[in-house]
Order: structure tokens, then sequence, then C-alpha cells
């Protein structure tokens, strides 16, 4: 099987021994990603809803790069650290994706990096 990494400037950097994305057979596998600015590498500020926002946009970025979209995503994983904010996450979600949505899992999580409030990972297929 060949695999191939996808990397981009318009969303964070690894910063780990770990790949914004990798493409294997038409599958896009995405990292999670937590709400950094690419352009400052800082967290953006605001609450759950910015938070949620700019994770969104950075996979995005990341699925462009692969000749894809949200169109494309079949499942997402969201992790937050605290499940009182799933409406807020919810709603701002609701923007990026339309039907027929993604499958979804939602993870309640003490700590994510950097004290962020959510991380979101993705799997997409870009060919049947």
């Amino acid at each position: 099987m060949s695999k191939k990494e996808l990397r981009t400037d318009k969303a964070p950097k690894a910063i780990g021994p770990y790949s914004q994305a990798v493409m294997a057979k038409g599958m896009v596998f995405l990292s999670g990603q937590i709400p950094i600015d690419p352009l400052t590498g800082g967290v953006v500020s605001g609450g759950i809803a910015e938070q949620t926002r700019q994770v969104l946009t950075n996979l995005k970025m990341v699925l462009e790069e692969a000749g894809g979209g949200f169109d494309n995503v079949v499942k997402t994983t969201v992790f937050l650290k605290d499940l009182g904010k799933f409406g807020e996450m919810n709603a701002v979600y609701g923007e990026f994706f339309g039907p027929p949505y993604p499958a979804r899992a939602t993870v309640g999580v003490n700590a994510l990096p950097k004290g962020v409030e959510i991380e979101i990972d993705a799997i997409a297929v870009l060919a049947d």
C-alpha cells in the first residue's frame, strides 16, 4: 500500500511525529486539529464557538490540500473539554457540514493540548 503525506501552510504545522493528514487508496485521514491560528501560531481568542470555527477552518484547509472538502468527510471525532458546551459546538459544526452528515463521535476529555476547549479529527473519501 502506498500512502502520501498531506501538508499545507494554511493550517497549523504538526508539532510532533505525525502528519496533518495522510492519503491512502482515495481516503484521507486528518489528524486532530485544535484552534490554532496558522498565521500567528497562537490559540484563537474567544469561547467554544470561536474555537470550533477555527478548528473546522483548519480541517478545511487540509482537506482542500487533498483536493476535497467537507462533502467528502464520512466520519469525525470531536473531543470536548466541557460536554456542557456541546450545543454551542454543534451549532457551529452545522455551519460547515450539510446532509448527508458524516458519522460522528463526541468524547468528553479531561484536557487537550495548549489548554484548548476542542479538537476534531476526520476521515474523508475522495474516490469511490
